[in-house]
């Protein structure tokens, strides 16, 4: 009987660690309405009371949802154990995570650069510094976290893109661009397109920008990496071999990952 209590309390420790996953429903100012959030803690959120956790703001691609990254890539709850960050993935609709032009319609940016953070800080032992918060994401939302990122160096101190779609002038993304925000003409897009952004402003952040050597997204990718080397501005840029799909967001989230917690580490040694 001793033995068999044992076996079910030992049991109960072994099947009770790892990461939890909560599915939010937000009521949110800037989207004029509710809107869903995955957020994933570590298995030390639930064993250390008083521990708080760098954040990794996870952005899906266009026709993803909150729900992409914890169902395409299930694995990431055991990166969060690994990496003891807190990661959020939001819903993005098909936005670009860009602000309507129309002020009544939802404003993505304002959601996903201030509102959310700041609701995710209330909510979660966050450690509230944007040294110790980064944003990444995949093609729509490798855009949305660098665009985030170079237009709110207050907030995201840290940024990354896999396979991003990072040049919003390009006729590839001109019908995509005027459901977003309503407004399609150059003089209105080009002042949140990542590459235009790259060559104006000035960046100070980490940066890890990846894509597949057979991806069509690859020239923007390019571009974005020779603005960011004529202007001197470090970053980590890797080329290799894939295309635009899950198997290589798959394995470039945990280099992303790695990336960020490594910068957290330095930040956290020096305070």
């Amino acid at each position: 009987m001793k033995f068999f209590i044992s076996f079910l309390l030992i049991g109960f420790f072994l099947f009770s660690k790892g990461a939890d996953t909560d599915t939010l429903t937000i009521q949110s100012r800037a989207l004029r309405g509710a809107t869903k959030c995955v957020v994933i803690t570590p298995d030390s959120y639930k064993s250390d009371a008083q521990k708080q956790f760098p954040v990794v703001y996870l952005l899906h691609g266009y026709s993803g949802d909150y729900s992409n990254w914890v169902r395409k890539v299930p694995e990431i709850k055991g990166y969060a154990d690994k990496y003891q960050v807190i990661l959020v993935c939001p819903d993005g609709k098909n936005s670009y995570y860009l602000n309507n032009a129309d002020k009544s319609q939802p404003q993505f940016e304002d959601y996903i650069s201030a509102e959310l953070p700041e609701y995710i800080d209330g909510h979660y032992r966050t450690i509230k510094k944007k040294e110790l918060r980064a944003i990444t994401g995949l093609s729509m939302g490798g855009h949305g976290a660098l665009m985030a990122a170079f237009r709110h160096q207050d907030i995201f101190g840290a940024a990354g893109s896999m396979s991003g779609a990072l040049d919003l002038v390009s006729r590839r993304f001109r019908k995509e661009i005027t459901d977003a925000i309503g407004d399609s003409t150059v003089e209105k897009v080009a002042p949140f397109s990542v590459v235009h952004l790259a060559a104006e402003e000035n960046l100070s952040l980490p940066m890890i920008i990846d894509c597949g050597v057979d991806d069509p997204l690859l020239p923007g990718n390019r571009e974005l990496h020779k603005i960011l080397t004529d202007r001197k501005i470090a970053h980590d840029y890797i080329e290799r071999d894939g295309t635009h799909s899950w198997d290589f967001w798959r394995n470039s989230i945990e280099y992303h990952l790695l990336f960020f917690r490594k910068w957290f580490d330095k930040n956290l040694s020096e305070s």
